[in-house]
C-alpha cells in the first residue's frame, strides 16, 4: 500500500498541529514534542525504505539535540541577532543556493560558478568562526588572543583596529602592535589551510615556506618589549560580520575579476607580469587573488609559490604602513619589525 506512508504522516501532522494550537490557547509556546513526534514517525518509514544508518543516525541527533534542549535555548536566547541572521544566511548559500548553480566552465575564462561559490562559502565559513568566537569570548580573551582569533578573518582588518586602539590609547601601543602582528602569523596558516582544501597536492611546497614566515612573524612580535604596560582589557576584531551577503558577493566579485586578470596579464606579459600584480595586489586583501591562482592551477609550477610569496610579502609590508600611520608612539617598533619580516620572505621566493 504505497500510500499508507504519505497518509499516515498527513494525519500524524493534523493531530500534532491540533495539541500545538491547543498549548498556543493556554499561554504555552513550543513545538519540539510535535517536531520530535513527526521525526519518529519519519525514522520508522526509513526503516522501510532506506539503509537502516539513515535513521539510527537521525535518530542519535535528535536524542542529542533533545538532551541538550535547555542548553541550546540558552545560547540561542544569548545570540546576537545580526549573528543569528548571519548564520541563517550562510545555511541558505550553502544548502539552498550551491547546489543549484552550474558545474561547468564558462567564457574563455573557464569560469565555473559552483567552484567559485565553494571558495566564497569556504573562506566565510573560517571567516566566520574566528569572528563568532572573538565576539563570544569578548573582553575575556585580551589583545593577544583577539589578535590570534581576528587573523582568521581578515589580518590586515585587524592591524587597522589595533591601529585605532594604539592612536586612541598609547600605553597600549605595543600590546597592539603585538595583536596586529599575531593576526598576521595567522594569515600564513590561513592560507595554508584553504590550499589543502582546494588543492591538497600543492600543500607539501608551501607547507615549509608558510609555517617558517608565520614562525619568524611570532618570534618579531614577542621582541615587542611591553615594559610596565598594563592590558586595559580592549579588543581588536574586524570590522565587520564575515558573512553577510553584501561581503560574500563583493568576495566572488573580486575572486572573479582576480582569476580575469590573472589570465590576462599571464598571457600579455608572462611570469613577470604575474609578479608584479601579485606585488600590486598586496595592498589591499589578498584571499582573492591567492585562491583564484591556486583554484586554477592544475600542475604545481614554483612561479605559482613565486606569485603567493610575493602577494604574502606585499600585504606584509603594507600592515606595518597601515599600523605605522596610525600609532605614533610604536611607529618605529612596527616598521622595523614588519620591514624585516617582508625581508625574510625574499629567501622563500628566490629558493622557490
Amino acid at each position: 500500500m504505497p500510500w499508507a506512508l504519505p497518509v499516515g504522516m498527513i494525519a500524524l501532522a493534523g493531530l500534532a498541529s491540533v495539541g500545538y494550537f491547543a498549548k498556543l490557547q493556554q499561554g504555552h509556546v513550543g513545538w519540539t514534542s510535535e517536531v520530535a513526534a513527526i521525526i519518529t514517525f519519519v525514522m520508522g518509514s526509513l526503516c522501510l525504505i532506506s539503509d537502516i544508518w539513515v535513521p539510527m543516525a537521525i535518530g542519535i541527533v535528535t536524542t542529542l539535540l533533545l538532551s541538550e534542549k535547555a542548553k541550546i535555548e540558552n545560547f540561542v536566547e544569548h545570540l546576537d541577532k545580526s549573528e543569528f541572521h548571519a548564520v541563517v544566511r550562510f545555511l541558505i548559500v550553502t544548502v539552498i543556493i550551491l547546489p543549484v548553480l552550474p558545474n561547468q566552465g564558462y567564457t574563455q575564462f573557464n569560469l565555473n560558478p559552483r567552484d567559485i561559490w565553494q571558495i566564497v562559502v569556504l573562506v566565510s565559513a573560517i571567516g566566520f568562526g574566528g569572528y563568532f568566537l572573538a565576539k563570544r569570548l569578548g573582553d575575556r580573551i585580551g589583545l593577544w588572543i583577539s589578535g590570534l582569533l581576528g587573523g582568521i578573518v581578515s589580518s590586515t582588518a585587524v592591524s587597522i583596529a589595533a591601529g585605532r586602539i594604539a592612536q586612541r590609547a598609547p600605553h597600549q601601543s605595543i600590546h597592539a602592535l603585538q595583536a596586529s602582528m599575531l593576526a598576521s602569523s595567522v594569515m600564513y596558516v590561513r592560507i595554508l589551510v584553504l590550499i589543502w582544501v582546494i588543492q591538497p597536492g600543492f600543500v607539501m611546497q608551501f607547507l615549509p615556506r608558510l609555517l617558517a614566515l608565520a614562525v619568524i612573524g611570532t618570534a618579531l612580535c614577542f621582541t615587542a618589549r611591553t615594559g610596565q604596560q598594563k592590558s586595559s582589557g580592549e579588543t581588536v576584531e574586524p570590522a565587520r560580520n564575515p558573512f553577510e551577503i553584501r561581503p560574500a558577493v563583493l568576495f566572488a566579485s573580486l575572486f572573479v575579476l582576480a582569476s580575469v586578470i590573472t589570465v590576462l596579464v599571464t598571457r600579455l606579459y608572462g611570469d613577470v607580469g604575474l609578479i608584479v600584480l601579485a606585488g600590486i595586489v598586496g595592498v589591499t586583501d589578498i584571499d582573492p587573488f591567492i585562491l583564484s591562482l591556486i583554484s586554477r592551477t592544475v600542475d604545481f609550477q614554483s612561479m605559482l609559490l613565486s606569485a603567493v610569496l610575493v602577494a604574502m610579502m606585499s600585504n606584509t609590508l603594507v600592515k606595518g604602513i597601515y599600523f605605522g600611520f596610525l600609532a605614533k608612539q610604536a611607529r618605529k617598533a612596527a616598521l622595523w619589525r614588519y620591514g624585516l619580516w617582508a625581508v625574510l620572505h625574499l629567501p622563500a621566493i628566490l629558493i622557490s
